[in-house]
C-alpha cells in the first residue's frame, strides 16, 4: 500500500510544480485601468470609436493606442473621466451631430412608383433605385433608424428621416447605413444646414420637388464670408469659418435649408446710436434698419432675421440682440423660417 501512495504523491508533486511553472510562464497581465475605463464608458457598443465595442476601446486606450476622447457618444464628460484615470489631458474635440440632407417628403417630392417590398432602404435601392423621382432623396424606410443605438432618428409622418439633435451623439452609424449617402455630421454649435442632396438644377428640380435646390446661387451671394461654395450644383457649407449661415437660409427661394432654432433673437438699437447709418448697408434684408441721418435708428422686428451682421459695424456699439433662440428637434416640416 505504501508504494502506490508514494507514487501518487510524487506524481502530484510533479504536476503541482508543472502547474506552478505554467501559471507563471503563461500568465497574462490584465491592466486594471481597462476595467476602470470600462466603468465610465456609456457601454453602448456603437462602434463610433472605431473599435468593435466598449471593451476593445477601453483596452486600446489603456494601452495607449487610442485617444481618451475617442468615445464620441460619451462626449467631453467621458473624455475627462478617462483622462483622469490615465493621468493625461483629455484633448476633447468639437461635438458633432448628424443631419439628413433631404426634407422632400410625400407632400413635397413626387413619386414614380409605389414600393411594397422589404422596409429597408438598401432593398428599395436595388428595386429600381427607390420610388422617388429624385434619385438623391430620402427613401424613408428607416434603415438609419434601425442602426442608431440612441434612438435619435425617426421617420416623420411625411416620410423623411429626421434627427433628434438632443439625442444624437454624432457616432456616425447612420452615415454608413444610408445607401444614398445623404447623412453627414456637422458641429453641434451650428444650427443651419442644407436639406437637399439633389444635383439637378433649375426648373427640372421643381417638377419633382418643391423644396429642392435649383442651384440658383443666391445663398452663395448672401454669404459675404465665402463660407458657401457651389459644387456639382449644390451649395457646400464650410463650418470651419465664422459664419452662422442665417442670411443664406433666409435668402433661399426654395426653402432648402433647415434652421434648428425656432426663434432667432432680434437686433435692437439703444440710445447710444448717433444715427451714422454704418449698420444699414450690411443688413441682408432691405428696410429692416431705418432712420434719418444723425438720429437714432430703429429695427423692424418683423423683418429682422437675427443674423447679427450689424453688431460689429456699429462704431458706438449701440446694437445688441434680444431674445434667446431655442432648439427644435424636427424642423423639417417645410415651413418657412421666421
Amino acid at each position: 500500500m505504501l508504494i502506490p501512495v508514494v507514487i501518487i504523491g510524487v506524481i502530484s508533486l510533479i504536476l503541482g510544480i508543472g502547474l506552478g511553472i505554467a501559471s507563471k510562464k503563461l500568465h497574462v497581465f490584465i491592466n486594471p485601468k481597462i476595467s476602470e475605463i470600462l466603468r465610465v464608458l456609456p457601454n453602448a457598443n456603437c462602434g463610433a470609436c472605431g473599435y468593435p465595442g466598449c471593451s476593445s476601446f477601453a483596452r486600446a486606450v489603456a494601452e495607449g493606442n487610442a485617444s481618451a476622447s475617442g468615445c464620441i457618444p460619451g462626449g467631453p464628460k467621458v473624455a475627462h473621466a478617462v483622462a483622469d484615470i490615465l493621468g493625461v489631458s483629455a484633448g476633447t474635440s468639437e461635438p458633432m451631430m448628424a443631419v439628413v440632407h433631404c426634407k422632400g417628403g410625400t407632400k413635397e417630392a413626387a413619386s414614380r412608383a409605389i414600393y411594397n417590398g422589404i422596409q429597408d432602404c438598401y432593398a428599395a435601392s436595388i428595386v429600381g433605385n427607390g420610388s422617388k423621382v429624385c434619385q438623391d432623396g430620402c427613401l424613408g424606410l428607416g434603415t438609419c433608424v434601425k442602426v442608431c443605438p440612441f434612438g435619435a432618428i425617426q421617420i416623420s409622418p411625411n416620410g423623411v428621416a429626421v434627427v433628434d439633435a438632443d439625442k444624437c451623439t454624432g457616432c456616425g452609424k447612420c452615415i454608413k447605413a444610408c445607401p444614398r449617402k445623404i447623412i453627414s455630421l456637422i458641429p453641434v454649435v451650428h444650427k443651419i444646414y442644407l436639406a437637399c442632396a439633389n444635383h439637378d438644377r433649375g426648373a427640372k428640380v421643381k417638377k419633382y420637388c418643391s423644396v429642392g435646390c435649383t442651384a440658383c446661387t443666391l445663398c452663395v451671394k448672401a454669404t459675404s464670408s465665402g463660407a458657401i461654395s457651389m459644387e456639382n450644383n449644390l451649395p457646400v457649407l464650410d463650418y470651419t469659418k465664422t459664419e452662422n449661415f442665417i442670411p443664406a437660409a433666409n435668402k433661399c427661394p426654395s426653402d432648402c435649408f433647415v434652421d434648428l432654432v425656432s426663434v432667432r433673437p432680434k437686433a435692437n438699437i439703444d440710445t447710444k446710436c448717433d444715427g451714422c447709418g454704418a449698420c444699414v448697408p450690411f443688413c441682408p434684408v432691405p428696410g429692416t434698419i431705418t432712420g434719418e441721418k444723425g438720429l437714432r435708428h430703429t429695427v423692424n422686428k418683423e423683418k429682422c432675421i437675427g443674423c447679427g451682421l450689424c453688431l460689429d459695424k456699429c462704431p458706438t456699439h449701440a446694437i445688441s440682440v434680444w431674445g434667446a433662440g431655442s432648439s427644435m428637434k424636427t424642423r423639417q416640416s417645410g415651413q418657412r423660417k421666421g
